[in-house]
C-alpha cells in the first residue's frame, strides 16, 4: 500500500490523502521535503525490483552469446559464421524491441509494463530449453528460437524509461546508473553459471537427458524459471505505476522531432551498443582467435563493463556525463588500438587486458550518456521557458520529464543495435580475412565520429548544454 501524496506550489505537500495499493497519484521528487520524507523510500522500493526484473532481461538476451559456443560439442552442425548469427540474432531483436517497449510504461503505467514484459521472459528460456536438446533442428528454425531471446533486450528501455520519473533530477544519473548496472550485470551472470550448470543433470527442472557431449545445455534456459517468477510477483505486488508519468504514444512521438534525441542515439551505440555487443561477442571471439582458452572466462568483460557504470552515473552527476563520455570514447579508441596489437601478436593475456579496459570504459561511458540525455532535455525546455515566470519553467520541466522518459526508451533502443553489429561484423570479418582487425578497424573509425559529435553539440562553450554542463 502506498499514499497518495500531492505536492504544492509553497513547497510543502499535502500528507497521505489516498491509499491505492498500485498506483500514485501525484509525484513530485524535486519537492525537498516531500523526497526525504515519502518519495525516497517508494523510489528504492521501485528501484530494486526494477533492477531485479532488469537483471534477468540481461541475462536471457545474452543466453546464446555461451550457449552457441557449445552447439558443436551437442551435435549441431553449424558454420562458425551460423554461430556468429545465433549470437546477433537476439541484439537485433532486442534493439526492435527496445522502441515498443520504450513507449509502453507511459502508455500503460510503468508497474504494468514491468510484470508484463518480464513474464514474456518465459517464451525464450523454454524454448531455449526444447530447442538444444534437438539436433537436427535446421537452422533457420534455431534462429528463430535465438531471436525470442531479444524480448530481454527490450525491457531495458521500458525499464530506464519508468525510472527516470521516480528520482530528482541530481539524483537521476546515479539511480538510472545503479538500474542499468544490475541489470547489466545479468550478463556477466549468465556467461559465468551457464558453463557452470551444463554438466550437471539434477539442476534439470524436468529430470531430462543429456545433449551431445554429455551436456545438459536446457539448464541454460530452466535455471531462469523459479528466479523469473519471483520477479513477476515481486513487479505486481511491489512496483507502482506513476500518473505524472503517463503519456499517449502521440505525445512521446514528439521526440522524434528533437534533434538531440537523434545525437544522442548515434553516440549511445558507441558506449551501451559497445557494451553489449562486445558482451555477445566475446565468448565466441575467444574461442576462435585463442582456441585453447576456455569461453568461459568471457564473463569478466561484462562483469567489469556492468559494475562500473553506477560509478559513470555518479561521475557524470559531479562533473558532467559530456565530459565523462569525451574522454571515455577518446580512451576507448586507445583500448581498440590494444585489442588489434595483441590479436596479431597471439598474445591472450594482454588481448584479454585491452578488452576488459574496454569493458570498463563502455560501462563508465553507459552511465555518463544515460545521465546527460534527461539534462538535455531539461537544459532545452527551461531555455525555451526563460522569460515565462514559475508557471512556465514549471511546465517546462514537466514536458522535459516526459520528453526525456520516452528518449531514454527510444535511444536504448537505437543503441542496442550494437548488439547485432559487433557479432555481425566480427563474424563477417573473420569470414572474409580470417582475423577480427577490419571489424575493429570500422569500430575505431566509428567511435571516433562520436567524439566529435560529442564536443561538437554537448562542450562547445557556445552551446546552452555546456552552458548547463550536461
Amino acid at each position: 500500500m502506498v499514499d497518495h501524496v500531492k505536492p504544492v506550489d509553497t513547497g510543502t505537500y499535502v500528507g497521505p490523502v489516498q491509499r491505492n495499493r498500485t498506483s500514485i497519484s501525484d509525484w513530485n521528487p524535486e519537492n525537498e521535503k516531500f523526497w526525504e520524507s515519502t518519495g525516497k523510500y517508494i523510489a528504492r522500493r521501485n528501484l530494486n525490483w526494477s533492477m531485479f526484473a532488469l537483471h534477468h532481461g540481461f541475462a536471457i538476451w545474452l543466453i546464446w552469446s555461451i550457449v552457441v559456443t557449445r552447439l558443436p560439442q551437442a551435435g549441431f552442425h553449424y558454420t562458425t559464421d551460423q554461430l556468429f548469427q545465433l549470437v546477433a540474432m537476439p541484439g537485433l531483436i532486442g534493439s526492435l524491441a527496445r522502441f515498443p517497449y520504450g513507449f509502453m510504461p507511459a502508455i500503460v503505467g510503468g508497474r504494468n509494463w514491468t510484470v508484463i514484459a518480464t513474464a514474456l521472459l518465459f517464451i525464450p528460456v523454454l524454448s531455449l530449453a526444447y530447442f538444444v536438446t534437438q539436433p537436427e533442428t535446421p537452422f533457420w528454425l534455431m534462429l528463430i528460437a535465438a531471436a525470442t531471446a531479444g524480448f530481454g533486450g527490450g525491457t531495458f528501455s521500458g525499464s530506464m524509461a519508468n525510472m527516470s520519473f521516480f528520482w530528482p533530477a541530481r539524483l537521476k544519473g546515479t539511480a538510472l546508473g545503479w538500474n542499468a548496472g544490475v541489470g547489466n550485470l545479468g550478463v556477466s551472470v549468465v556467461q559465468l553459471l551457464v558453463p557452470l550448470l551444463l554438466g550437471f543433470g539434477f539442476i534439470s527442472l524436468y529430470l531430462t537427458t543429456p545433449t551431445g557431449g554429455g551436456l545438459y545445455l536446457q539448464n541454460a534456459g530452466l535455471m531462469w524459471i523459479p528466479t523469473l517468477t519471483v520477479a513477476v510477483i515481486g513487479a505486481y505486488l511491489f512496483m507502482n505505476n506513476l500518473a505524472v508519468a503517463r503519456a499517449t504514444l502521440k505525445e512521446q512521438l514528439v521526440i522524434l522531432k528533437r534533434k538531440q534525441n537523434w545525437v544522442m542515439s548515434y553516440i549511445y551505440i558507441s558506449t551501451f551498443g559497445s557494451f553489449i555487443g562486445y558482451s555477445a561477442a566475446f565468448p565466441l571471439l575467444i574461442k576462435t582467435q585463442f582456441p585453447e582458452i576456455t569461453a568461459g572466462i568471457a564473463f569478466l568483460g561484462p562483469l567489469v563493463g556492468s559494475v562500473i557504470r553506477p560509478f559513470g552515473g555518479i561521475l557524470a552527476d559531479k562533473i558532467g556525463g559530456a565530459k565523462v563520455t569525451f574522454w571515455t570514447l577518446i580512451a576507448m579508441c586507445g583500448a581498440v588500438l590494444g585489442v588489434m596489437y595483441f590479436v596479431h601478436q597471439k598474445n591472450f593475456v594482454g588481448f584479454l587486458t585491452m578488452f576488459l579496459a574496454l569493458f570498463t570504459l563502455t560501462g563508465i561511458g553507459n552511465g555518463s550518456t544515460y545521465m546527460t540525455i534527461p539534462a538535455i532535455f531539461r537544459a532545452q525546455k527551461l531555455s525555451e521557458a526563460e522569460g515565462q515566470g514559475e508557471t512556465g519553467r514549471a511546465l517546462a520541466l514537466k514536458a522535459a520529464g516526459l520528453e526525456a522518459g520516452a528518449a531514454l526508451g527510444f535511444i536504448g533502443a537505437v543503441g542496442s543495435v550494437g548488439g547485432f553489429l559487433i557479432p555481425r561484423g566480427f563474424g563477417a570479418s573473420i569470414a572474409a580475412s580470417g582475423g577480427p582487425y577490419l571489424a575493429l578497424e570500422v569500430f575505431l573509425a566509428f567511435y571516433v565520429t562520436c567524439i566529435w559529435l560529442n564536443w561538437w553539440y554537448y562542450m562547445r562553450k557556445s552551446t546552452i548544454f555546456a552552458k548547463a554542463n550536461v
